[in-house]
């Protein structure tokens, strides 16, 4: 094992030691469950030890608890997506039986949907949810919008560059 190795090592040690109580803690407050807590600060200090930025911290306890809400809002938004996505499962009249590898195989896809959009505007992910989803036509769109069909098809051209260039990534 190098020093660099050897030092990042006892960084992260020394990081988890002095602030993973205080994380927990930090998270019970928001999240109401010990359990979520525990889980959510172990995936903070994964997040932490695979940037390799233990050794830089000057702030630790603000780094961490930023990386922590970010984790928590992911697993809000994958919640609120499965949710969703059972709610229309629940809505279909005829009873649908699918693997629980095709059930997560769908969940997994509409969070990583959920995450190339988030990059986006307000009305350019609206405009591309409507054009994709709904099956709009621009001219629909930008009449229900109340905006120009140039207008739409500028953010329409966004929203798909946006998702290509994410891809790939």
């Amino acid at each position: 094992m190098s020093s660099a190795d050897l030092s990042l090592q006892k960084a992260v040690h020394s990081l988890y030691e002095d602030h993973h109580s205080w994380l927990c803690g930090w998270l019970r407050n928001r999240l109401g469950c010990v359990e979520h807590a525990a889980d959510l600060a172990q995936d903070t200090f994964i997040r932490v030890i695979a940037l390799r930025k233990a050794a830089e911290l000057r702030e630790p306890r603000a780094y961490l608890s930023s990386v922590a809400r970010s984790l928590m809002i992911d697993a809000f938004r994958r919640r609120a997506l499965e949710q969703a996505y059972l709610e229309a499962l629940a809505a279909r009249p005829e009873a649908l039986d699918i693997s629980p590898e095709t059930r997560l195989s769908i969940l997994e896809t509409l969070a990583e949907i959920d995450r190339l959009l988030d990059g986006l505007g307000g009305r350019t992910r609206e405009i591309f949810l409507m054009a994709q989803l709904d099956g709009l036509s621009y001219v629909e769109i930008a009449r229900r919008l109340e905006v120009s069909v140039t207008t739409v098809k500028k953010h329409a051209v966004r929203a798909l560059t946006h998702c290509l260039l994410l891809v790939e990534d």
